[in-house]
Parts: C-alpha cells; sequence; structure tokens
C-alpha cells in the first residue's frame, strides 16, 4: 500500500522542494483489534557508494567513498517491531503522511507535538511505546 497524502497517492514528483522528511500515521488492525502508530521518516537517506578507479582523486588521502541521497521512504513500515511483523504477515496497514517538514528540527519537532496531540502514550491503541525515549506509557499494573 502506498503513502497516502491530503486524499490521494503520494509519489516521488509530489516531494516538496527542500522537504527534509515527513509525520506519519499507519493503521492496521491486527488480529481483529485497530492499531496505530505516529513517527517521523526523512525523504531521504545517504549511502555511501564506492568510487570507480577512473573517479578516484589523484590525492590518494581524500575519500574513496561519495555520498548520494536516495529515496528510503516507499518501502517503509515503522520502526515499530509490530507493525513491521504485521506487514511482514501480510496484513494491510494504511500510511498516511499528517504533514510535511523542511527542516531536522521541526521534523522532530512536529514528531512530538503530533505524539502528545494523539495522546500515543495513553491510548490503548497507540502501538508508541514513548515519546523521544523520555516519556514513557504507564503499566497496567498497580504495585
Amino acid at each position: 500500500m502506498s503513502w497516502i497524502y491530503k486524499g490521494r497517492e503520494f509519489r516521488d514528483e509530489d516531494i516538496p522542494e527542500g522537504a527534509v522528511g515527513f509525520i506519519y500515521r499507519m493503521q492496521a488492525i491486527i488480529s481483529g483489534h485497530a492499531f496505530y502508530y505516529v513517527g517521523k521518516k526523512n525523504f531521504f537517506s545517504n549511502a555511501k557508494v564506492k568510487l570507480s578507479k577512473k573517479a578516484m582523486p589523484s590525492d590518494k588521502r581524500l575519500k574513496k567513498y561519495k555520498r548520494v541521497l536516495k529515496t528510503s521512504y516507499q518501502n517503509y513500515y515503522s520502526s515499530n517491531d509490530a507493525l513491521k511483523s504485521a506487514h511482514k504477515e501480510g496484513y494491510v496497514i494504511q500510511r498516511e503522511i499528517l504533514m510535511i517538514c523542511f527542516s531536522k528540527t521541526d521534523l522532530t519537532y512536529q514528531e512530538v507535538k503530533h505524539q502528545f496531540m494523539l495522546n500515543v502514550l495513553e491510548d490503548d491503541t497507540s502501538l508508541n511505546g514513548n515519546i523521544m525515549g523520555k516519556f514513557y506509557k504507564q503499566s497496567k499494573t498497580n504495585t
């Protein structure tokens, strides 16, 4: 299933100039129960490509690799293990882009903002276990 943004399918050519990444919400029905996850994803990732002998600089001390940007969001199914497993098992996962961000700082801020706005730590249907590794879901046991 592809990404949906503002009610329509999102493609590479829809990436705005200067955009860094996006805030997403993934939803799935797993074993009869609906679950969702809110997170962030960069549009591009850096990949090292080894230089050929012709492309190698004459000074051998210089880099042997160059970095190229490649799109990495198309086949992304969350950092959440339950969603990744559900995808591998064939469950349909709806992937929605909530917001596009134009800086890494804004991307992180908007992720946290959306997670708090959607009460992901208090909602039992949310698969988010924490926010920024600082705020965690409360356990259901009374001690």
